[in-house]
């Protein structure tokens, strides 16, 4: 057997708002998340619904170096830096969302001022035209990364072609801001309730990759966002590297029941 493949950072966000209340509904709407259908030709995970997010890159860290391009991140490493840095950046090149404040504000950029923002810049970003540093710098804006609060961290398995180390963050949308595919890596995207996504993945009408499923099982069990993040903020994160069983002639996957998952073997 070869050598197995090291797992390359990864960071996504799973952007959230509370969904709104139908006349004939007694209760509040369901949470929503915010969620893309990836390109059939993307070779990683083509044609699945998943949350924005990819791969932490090597110009995340040159933002790390400027202190004043970032809020909230005391008390995180390097890594845990530009796993935040790289789940903002990767959202906004893959739905426009901005997780950002102007410089010198506290609250969040404006929904009109952050598309003026991704027009001009989004794409370019997204074909390395230009780097997060520079729109950052450019623009006036600041990451908040205190918004984004850490959910999950789920690792590849070993043996696999491509192998992921990702973390999973929760976040509010920011007010307004609704966010669009941008037909290239993603052919659709929506926003639509745990329970809509899961029962697609189920009938067949959205492709759902295994740790997507599961942490929107988790999530569905939220019923407001601000019960997602309180419940989220200050839990200890399991790391999740499923492993591949044998049982009965048939093939199952199992994750530790201590990350919290709706349950330890899954058959495959």
């Amino acid at each position: 057997m070869g050598a197995s493949v090291a797992a390359r950072p990864a960071s996504t966000i799973l952007l959230l708002r509370d969904g709104v209340r139908g006349p004939d509904d007694k209760g509040r709407g369901e949470i929503e998340v915010f969620m893309m259908v990836r390109h059939h030709e993307i070779e990683f995970s083509s044609g699945a619904l998943v949350f924005p997010g990819g791969s932490v890159d090597a110009a995340d860290r040159e933002v790390i170096a400027r202190g004043e391009l970032h809020s909230g991140g005391e008390g995180s490493d390097e890594a845990g830096l530009s796993f935040r840095i790289a789940a903002i950046r990767e959202t906004f090149e893959e739905s426009g969302i901005l997780l950002a404040r102007p410089r010198g504000s506290k609250d969040l950029v404006e929904a009109k001022q952050a598309a003026k923002v991704a027009a001009k810049h989004r794409a370019a970003l997204a074909e390395r035209k230009t780097t997060f540093l520079e729109v950052l710098n450019e623009s006036g804006m600041v990451l908040a990364l205190d918004e984004l609060v850490p959910y999950a961290h789920w690792v590849t398995p070993e043996g696999m072609p491509k192998r992921f180390d990702t973390w999973f963050f929760l976040a509010a949308a920011p007010p307004d801001q609704l966010g669009a595919h941008d037909g290239r890596e993603s052919t659709d995207s929506l926003w639509l309730s745990p329970r809509e996504a899961v029962a697609g993945g189920e009938s067949g009408r959205f492709k759902l990759p295994f740790p997507t499923t599961r942490n929107l099982i988790k999530l569905g069990k939220q019923l407001s966002v601000k019960a997602a993040l309180d419940d989220a903020r200050g839990k200890p994160v399991v790391i999740v590297m499923p492993e591949l069983t044998r049982l009965n002639g048939g093939r199952q996957l199992r994750i530790p029941i201590e990350a919290g998952y709706d349950g330890e073997l899954f058959e495959m």
